[in-house]
């Protein structure tokens, strides 16, 4: 828990910081409390006055003691599920990021093949002009060659008319 507190964001993680912090020395604590009444070297007379003397408020403080260790679990706990649910969210963040990434790269993709499509046809539209250019001039050199034989056929008919009309 301690690793997966570290690794959060730093508003989060302090506070988790803390509340372990908190359980870890309330851990600690009943740790040196359970060794102390189990520990074999007690002698009798403190044996004695733990058990007569102290039996109520043993039993209060036994209590009050189980109480905080249960509302501690609890949070524990609790602490616990937010854990799995930030994991959880985390986890689906990062499929739904890498998705987004396979798309973005598909796209572009896409988007060079349009570029490379596109240059082509630009060059196809280039080479058109080119072409077209060239057949309009020998379109309009052809109407001027045949504008010019016709005009040299009236000019002949004419002539040929004039010397027959004038013999």
């Amino acid at each position: 828990m301690d690793l997966e507190a570290r690794s959060l964001p730093p508003g989060v993680k302090s506070s988790l910081l803390v509340k372990l912090r908190e359980f870890k020395s309330d851990l600690n604590n009943f740790k040196t409390q359970v060794k102390r009444i189990t520990s074999a070297n007690l002698n009798a007379a403190a044996r004695d006055e733990l058990l007569e003397a102290g039996m109520a408020d043993t039993k209060t403080a036994s209590a009050d003691q189980r109480a905080r260790l249960m509302m501690s679990t609890e949070r524990l706990g609790r602490t616990t599920d937010r854990l799995k649910d930030s994991r959880r969210t985390m986890m689906e963040t990062e499929e739904i990021g890498v998705s987004i990434l396979q798309d973005l790269h598909g796209q572009r993709q896409s988007l060079l093949r349009a570029g490379d499509t596109l240059s082509g046809v630009d060059e196809n539209v280039g080479k058109s002009k080119k072409i077209l250019t060239g057949m309009t001039r020998r379109m309009n050199r052809n109407k001027w060659t045949i504008g010019a034989i016709i005009a040299a056929l009236v000019v002949a008919i004419i002539i040929i008319l004039y010397f027959k009309l004038t013999k």
